[in-house]
């Protein structure tokens, strides 16, 4: 097989050599010309402008600008790191002054008095006076001969490290010597029809034009096609372990609506059900007689009634005589589903058992003996459900609870107990906007349970800055008198050098001083605590022995104190979004009114604001989700897919490029229906695309905040 050329190694191409390939994959992970190719541009700077010096002032300071001045003078000051080295130049129509701290032996040697040079940087002005720092700069004699690929010049992401090494214009610079070596040797693994109907340019014109744009349209174009392929690739993936799963048909096929769900619909519910709740249950159902295997995420805001959904799907399960599971990411999650649905089944003759890693040995060998025999019904447990000595005995339903916080890995041994797969039903109290949820979970059939029970009341959110914090343990005491429950929760444990933010420790020193044993008990919980003493001070809180609870945000998910009716969240700032509406999820689980009261700094950035504004306006987990993502932006989106390990997104973006995303995904069923395998000749090369893309991961959409 001839290697392809774009897998050479980085350190072939001119100004690069074995040190600085060892920097570039080090500070950027580019190792080979592939790479570096595929290391595009965040923006652009018109190289072809020209500006007098006179004509710059603060307003361009956000921006790059390039001059043509005169050497007047240089000066050196300051010793050791204060060291400082400064040209000063003049066009005629004014002055400036650039400004070296590194390099400066190098530098000194460059400039000659009363020679002309082209200068281009970030300006900066110190009483009223224009100045450059570390500028690139050349004599205009050879810059006006040098022919540029582009009059666009990409600006590249970089480090401090590689910025020293290699310069202001060093990436650019490797980026010009790399196309003379790929330039006709790039590919193109589109077919021409697909190209043609989504009006795509070719591979090599669009890897040209996003590092050496010819036009803002050309630009556009290669945007365009680039954004397509990444986000095709994925799709060509999801879709395919959609067909698998589709064309299969070897679900357990549920017909019977028998005893167990018909009793516990129309004696046991503990309230009626929302129509969403409803829409889902029928969806499921569809889902079980259909002969293919359910694969489906239920998504539904913290309180919306998920667990009656999942349990009335389970006693589907039970009437047609299998057997049913539900994991649960913490132990006192899982023991809440147990204690919940054994006290929602009782009466039903239905058999629930509870298996955790602190089950003691005798009760574990007597639910595994138990379980194998086909004697329990429904099994609620944690992760102990996948160790290989639990053994079911008919397993045709599973339940994954906040799914997010189980690896790929965990979840698929749960459901390979069984030779012929189960239903399976995941479930987030995350709101996922509907693009992301199209990219991470194209394969599953989503369903949404977008209404709150009845007699629910909305959570009333306020914002205070600290100024007010005295009239916030006012109120406090008047709801803990009253008989109320408190969070109060810090994202930090300790003191943190580089933010200042409340820490748990200090803050848990002061409500105990403000709040003096033994008038009111408080109890602490963080990450760092071990897990015995975590869930010790989680059940004194959720058994009415504490007060107060003072917590990090592990107490996002799963716990469900109905009597706890307000939640402070300090440094709100600090928090995105997402975690915001988890954290506030955690109070109005009761008939009483709750609150939410974010505290923060006076200081606050215009995003912080705006998100503090939207947790005060909206309680709707899935507005908050999009405007979350449209605030975090394309950048911070993708770096936090890349981080969760989901796909390497490097110009795409599934909020911002949702019409991209509904092509990309309709062209990927299209061709998998004539094509599964890609096995035509022209559809083979698309293979080298869903490989790039077949590494799937989870995201835990808790980051996404």
């Amino acid at each position: 097989m001839v290697k392809n050329p774009l897998d050479n190694d980085i350190k072939y191409v001119s100004g690069v050599g074995e040190v600085r390939a060892k920097l570039l994959e080090r500070e950027l992970g580019v190792r080979t010309l592939r790479d570096m190719l595929y290391h595009f541009p965040f923006r652009y700077i018109d190289r072809t402008r020209i500006y007098r010096i006179a004509d710059i002032n603060e307003d361009s300071a956000s921006a790059y600008v390039q001059f043509r001045a005169k050497v007047t003078g240089k000066s050196v000051s300051g010793e050791g790191r204060k060291r400082r080295f400064s040209i000063f130049v003049s066009d005629g129509s004014g002055s400036a002054e650039l400004i070296w701290f590194q390099g400066i032996k190098w530098v000194e040697k460059r400039f000659e008095l009363g020679r002309e040079y082209l200068i281009f940087g970030r300006p900066s002005f110190f009483r009223g006076e224009l100045s450059v720092i570390h500028p690139e700069v050349e004599l205009v004699e050879k810059a006006l001969s040098r022919r540029e690929h582009s009059g666009l010049q990409g600006i590249y992401s970089t480090t401090e490290r590689l910025s020293t090494a290699l310069g202001t214009k060093g990436l650019y610079n490797i980026i010009c010597n790399l196309w003379g070596i790929v330039q006709g040797q790039i590919h193109d693994y589109m077919p021409e029809r697909l190209r043609v109907r989504h009006g795509l340019v070719s591979l090599e014109e669009a890897l040209f034009n996003i590092h050496f744009p010819q036009s803002q349209e050309r630009l556009r174009q290669a945007q365009y096609r680039l954004k397509f392929d990444e986000l095709f690739g994925i799709q060509l993936n999801i879709q395919a372990r959609r067909s698998a799963r589709v064309s299969a048909r070897d679900g357990f096929v549920f017909n019977r609506v028998g005893d167990a769900f018909n009793t516990f619909y129309n004696e046991k519910l503990p309230f009626p059900l929302t129509g969403a709740q409803k829409r889902v249950v029928k969806e499921i159902r569809r889902d079980t007689v259909s002969g293919t295997q359910m694969n489906r995420l239920l998504q539904g805001d913290v309180g919306s009634g998920k667990t009656v959904v999942a349990l009335l799907s389970m006693l589907l399960a039970v009437d047609n005589g299998f057997q049913a599971c539900m994991m649960a990411p913490t132990e006192i999650l899982a023991r809440q589903h147990f204690a919940s649905i054994s006290r929602m089944t009782e009466g039903v003759g239905v058999r629930v058992a509870a298996l955790t890693g602190t089950t003691r040995a005798k009760e574990r060998r007597e639910v595994l003996a138990a379980l194998e025999r086909g004697e329990i019904d429904i099994l609620i447990g944690t992760h102990a459900l996948i160790e290989e000595r639990v053994q079911f005995s008919n397993l045709g339903f599973v339940v994954i609870d906040e799914q997010h916080r189980f690896g790929v890995e965990q979840r698929s041994r749960l459901w390979t107990k069984n030779a012929q797969p189960p239903h399976i039903l995941v479930m987030t109290a995350t709101p996922i906007p509907r693009t992301l949820a199209m990219t991470l979970y194209g394969d599953l059939d989503v369903s949404v349970i977008d209404e709150l029970p009845p007699g629910r009341r909305p959570i009333r959110t306020v914002h205070y800055n600290d100024s007010a914090r005295l009239r916030l343990f006012g109120f406090l005491r008047e709801q803990i008198r009253a008989g109320r429950q408190v969070y109060i929760v810090y994202p930090l444990i300790k003191e943190s050098e580089k933010a200042d933010y409340k820490n748990l420790e200090e803050g848990f020193a002061a409500i105990v001083r403000d709040f003096p044993l033994p008038e009111f008990r408080v109890s602490a919980c963080h990450g760092k605590m071990k897990p015995a003493d975590k869930e010790e001070s989680m059940r004194q809180f959720k058994d009415g022995e504490a007060d107060i609870l003072v917590a990090t945000s592990v107490i996002e998910v799963g716990v469900d104190v109905p009597n706890a009716t307000v939640m402070v969240i300090e440094s709100a700032e600090r928090f995105g979004l997402s975690a915001l509406h988890q954290l506030r999820g955690r109070v109005g689980r009761g008939g009483e009114q709750s609150y939410c009261v974010l505290m923060s700094s006076e200081k606050l950035s215009k995003e912080s604001r705006t998100r503090l504004e939207a947790m005060c306006e909206t309680t709707d987990g899935f507005r908050l989700a999009e405007l979350d993502l449209k605030l975090r932006g394309a950048g911070d989106i993708n770096g936090t897919l890349q981080s969760g390990a989901a796909f390497d997104l490097k110009i795409a973006n599934p909020t911002l490029d949702n019409q991209i995303l509904q092509l990309a995904q309709e062209a990927a069923r299209e061709l998998l229906d004539e094509d599964a395998a890609l096995e035509r000749s022209e559809n083979r090369p698309l293979r080298e695309l869903q490989a790039r893309y077949s590494g799937r991961q989870d995201v835990d959409f808790s980051m996404i905040s």
